[in-house]
């Protein structure tokens, strides 16, 4: 759907709305529905991480996700047109930076709820960085629903216990910064074959994660955990490489890649929405008050993201016409 322009508007209306948001700036529907799909796999995926987490250690959990997220598939995708340090550094930032500092953190230091919460601190950061090396424009309703959910992770920091360490909050708030820096990447990358970058740049995350693992986590620890590693475990691999990264990702960065980062990046606010729900339906984990109140402020500065510039948008064609 075109949006007019503000030299197609009337000159009373451009006295009223002196911006009008450019079509870039909206999700159409279909969009809308590919961003859902993937912040409900991403929100589950919580879950999952702490299934898997059961059965190995964090820093060969991510070594063997991406692994399987590279191998075989590299073998008859084409590598994206896509310079190869920008492919390295997306690898490693996402990798390294942001998935094994949140395997780490989830190994027992912050509930897979708390987790989907927390890490949507990236929405902030990616912002900010576009704001700074892209230019890109930062809008008042956009900063009043933020602020909404800056309140909902404040609510989430004062309530360190059993379920959420210093450790956690930290190690969390980090991989956020590192996906935040790995969304600055696809921003530079242009229209690219998503899938076949996200296949090419997981190849440049094994390396620094299976290093990690054997200095860290040990030779002997690696073997043992793969060899006793169950079905399920190896489940929670697949599905992490596949549907997480590969679908996730790839669907995630080609959004990314039509959209500014300030439009596309706020629905991954739904993420915690879907993450606490399965984790308290799954894995039993307690929803008191705090944690309910803090879900609904960012399900609210969500709603006002989104909802505002379709509104807005459709006032200025029904004046128009």
């Amino acid at each position: 759907m075109r949006h007019p322009t503000h030299q197609e508007l009337p000159t009373k209306l451009k006295l009223y709305f002196p911006y009008v948001l450019p079509e870039s700036a909206f999700l159409s529907t279909s969009h809308l529905f590919l961003a859902l799909s993937v912040v409900f796999v991403w929100g589950t995926n919580f879950v999952v991480i702490r299934w898997g987490l059961d059965g190995l250690p964090p820093f060969l959990f991510a070594t063997l996700r991406f692994s399987f997220s590279a191998l075989p598939w590299l073998l008859f995708i084409k590598r994206p047109a896509v310079p190869w340090h920008k492919l390295a550094a997306f690898g490693v930032l996402l990798g390294v930076g942001q998935f094994a500092l949140l395997f780490l953190a989830m190994r027992a230091d912050i509930s897979p709820g708390l987790a989907s919460l927390v890490i949507q601190v990236q929405v902030f950061f990616t912002i900010g960085l576009a704001l700074i090396t892209l230019g890109e424009r930062v809008r008042g309703y956009q900063m009043a629903g933020l602020m909404l959910a800056v309140a909902g992770l404040v609510v989430i920091a004062t309530h360190l216990d059993a379920t959420l360490t210093l450790k956690g909050l930290a190690l969390v708030l980090s991989a956020a910064f590192f996906w935040a820096c790995a969304n600055m990447v696809v921003k530079t990358v242009g229209r690219v074959d998503m899938l076949g970058f996200m296949v090419w740049t997981s190849l440049f995350a094994v390396p620094p994660l299976f290093a990690l693992s054997w200095w860290l986590e040990g030779p002997a620890l690696m073997a043992e955990s793969v060899q006793q590693a169950s079905m399920s475990v190896w489940a929670c691999v697949v599905w992490q490489a596949i549907g997480n990264t590969l679908f996730g990702y790839g669907a995630w960065n080609w959004l990314l890649a039509r959209h500014p980062a300030a439009t596309v990046t706020p629905m991954a606010l739904l993420v915690p929405v879907f993450g606490m729900g399965a984790s308290a339906l799954s894995l039993g984990e307690p929803l008191p008050l705090w944690k309910l109140a803090a879900g609904a402020l960012v399900l609210c500065g969500l709603v006002v993201i989104v909802v505002w510039p379709r509104w807005r948008s459709a006032l200025v064609r029904v004046e128009a016409a």
